[in-house]
């Protein structure tokens, strides 16, 4: 399925909820790529998952932010990474840094940058670890077993819209 099918086929996902995250939040390895930067070469050309761009470029057609919280110790691999792949101006914050937080503290520093809370956000992540450190934090959080992709992203939204649901904001069922 190419990008633009995809990105299509993501904001169809969006038009089905009435309540969306305005932030949504991605770890890079083995979340929006499949392997670790500290095992490559920044002469490498590295890929995305193959939704994830068409995911991205939905997000911010839909005017959500996107950023990003990676654990990643080779922080200038990452970023050659998203310049090679032509998408690193696209996210609002980019907090890459090795961290043993599970990720608090990334997310501390996004909530910080952006002034979006916690329970306005949605976050992707391949270790549950992670996912639950940040959960704790009110970010509704989805597990990826092999990257993100439409159902991840159709999931998020429906775990995100049913929490904005209990806090007395309407949501379509």
């Amino acid at each position: 399925m190419g990008d633009e099918k995809v990105k299509n086929e993501a904001l169809e996902i969006m038009g089905l909820f009435q309540v969306l995250p305005r932030l949504v939040v991605f770890d890079l390895d083995y979340t929006l790529w499949p392997f670790y930067c500290e095992c490559r070469s920044k002469r490498e050309m590295p890929s995305l998952y193959p939704h994830a761009k068409g995911i991205l470029f939905a997000l911010k057609d839909k005017g959500i932010d996107i950023a990003i919280a990676s654990r990643s110790p080779t922080v200038d691999i990452a970023k050659t990474f998203l310049d090679k792949l032509g998408i690193k101006p696209m996210f609002v914050s980019q907090e890459i840094f090795s961290s043993w937080t599970h990720k608090t503290e990334h997310f501390q520093r996004i909530n910080q940058r952006t002034g979006v809370p916690y329970n306005s956000m949605l976050f992707f992540d391949d270790e549950d670890r992670n996912i639950e450190s940040v959960s704790k934090m009110g970010v509704t959080s989805i597990l990826v077993g092999n990257g993100v992709n439409l159902g991840a992203l159709r999931q998020g939204l429906t775990e995100f819209s049913q929490t904005s649901g209990s806090s007395g904001r309407k949501t379509q069922k």
